[in-house]
């Protein structure tokens, strides 16, 4: 049994794809994937045009990126070769999730589409009554996601049937967690909410000092999750008790990087903070840019941060191993497959780094 087994399913995909945000449904990141080398040169760089503030996925050969403008783009990994693209009629700000053959996103329209990821042919499309920035969980058959008009929502995968809608106590912008059974986010009320996977009933709820838009890892039986409030909050997943917070400077809006062992998590005071997973004692604190809000990747013996460019640290005390300047500022996870990281930027661009 892995440490994540108890509340989460690995994917049945190739183990090279990067179906979501952070790897999986597991959250995993790059927990698995091998240390790198600095990067020597871009096999590729595309812009396909306007500004991309949300990481990309991966599946077979093929990566989908979002641009902010309303595109949802298909593009041969190896060639950057744009395949199709769909376009909608408002920007996009969530991160694509894969399920089956299904690409599957939010829109500003307040719509969720599902589009083929063969052909970029909408298969179905689901309404809410506000802004869609969470990036879709899929678990079970099971769509999971939250609206900025104060909703979460579950459809079916495969027609986009509402199986039901539950209200919460202010706009959602985390993307939750689906274990087993109940389903875990953050709330733009502060506070953080578990919910039954079948039904929507809140389970419990635990209110923080400020909104949440931060999204949880869950490792074993804690949720790690950070809160404009200033802190990180680790809390039992079937009790909703808190068995810790940790304080920083300003308010924490990125999601954890978290094995059984360490937390990483950036904050907007430019810094990010090491955390045992199982105590909250800080191991270790470094500056990586001005405003950490993208989530970094726990790798094998190295973490991958995006802040001033793509960085590299060593996970034990934090400090820079190298450093690939980029023209613009990510603050996008990266994917990370076969020793090549793809990467979207600020300013529009997507690279692919080897």
């Amino acid at each position: 049994m892995t440490e994540h087994s108890a509340v989460s399913e690995k994917p049945s995909l190739s183990e090279n794809d990067w179906i979501t945000l952070l790897n999986d449904n597991a959250r995993t990141g790059g927990l698995g994937a091998p240390a790198l080398a600095s990067p020597k040169k871009a096999r590729w760089q595309l812009r396909p045009g306007g500004p991309i503030r949300n990481a990309p996925v991966y599946r077979r050969g093929t990566l989908y990126v979002v641009a902010s403008r309303g595109e949802l783009l298909a593009i041969e990994a190896t060639s950057g070769r744009i395949l199709w693209r769909f376009k909608t009629p408002s920007e996009i700000h969530s991160t694509p999730a894969l399920s089956g053959s299904l690409v599957l996103f939010g829109s500003d329209d307040g719509t969720v589409y599902a589009v083929n990821g063969e052909t970029g042919v909408k298969e179905w499309e689901t309404k809410t009554e506000g802004e869609v920035w969470t990036s879709p969980v899929v678990r079970q058959g099971t769509v999971f996601f939250g609206s900025a008009d104060g909703h979460v929502y579950a459809v079916e995968a495969k027609s986009g049937r509402r199986q039901w809608k539950a209200e919460l106590g202010g706009r959602v912008y985390s993307t939750a967690f689906a274990g087993e059974k109940q389903i875990y986010l953050g709330c733009g009320d502060g506070r953080i909410y578990s919910l039954e996977s079948e039904t929507g009933k809140t389970v419990w709820s635990v209110l923080t000092g400020n909104g949440i838009d931060s999204s949880p890892a869950v490792v074993g039986d804690t949720l790690i999750i950070g809160s404009q409030d200033f802190f990180v909050y680790a809390l039992d997943v079937k009790a909703g008790t808190i068995r810790w917070k940790y304080e920083t400077v300003l308010g924490v809006s990125s999601t954890p990087a978290a094995s059984k062992e360490l937390t990483v998590i950036g904050g907007k005071d430019g810094f990010l903070y090491a955390l045992e997973t199982g105590t909250g004692k800080l191991r270790w604190k470094e500056r990586a840019g001005e405003v950490l809000v993208g989530p970094s990747v726990l790798g094998d013996s190295i973490l991958y941060v995006q802040a001033w460019g793509l960085q590299a640290r060593d996970p034990e005390n934090g400090k820079l191993l190298w450093f690939a300047g980029l023209g613009t500022g990510v603050q996008n996870a990266p994917v990370i497959v076969d020793k090549t990281v793809y990467l979207t930027g600020n300013d529009g661009e997507v690279y692919a780094l080897e």
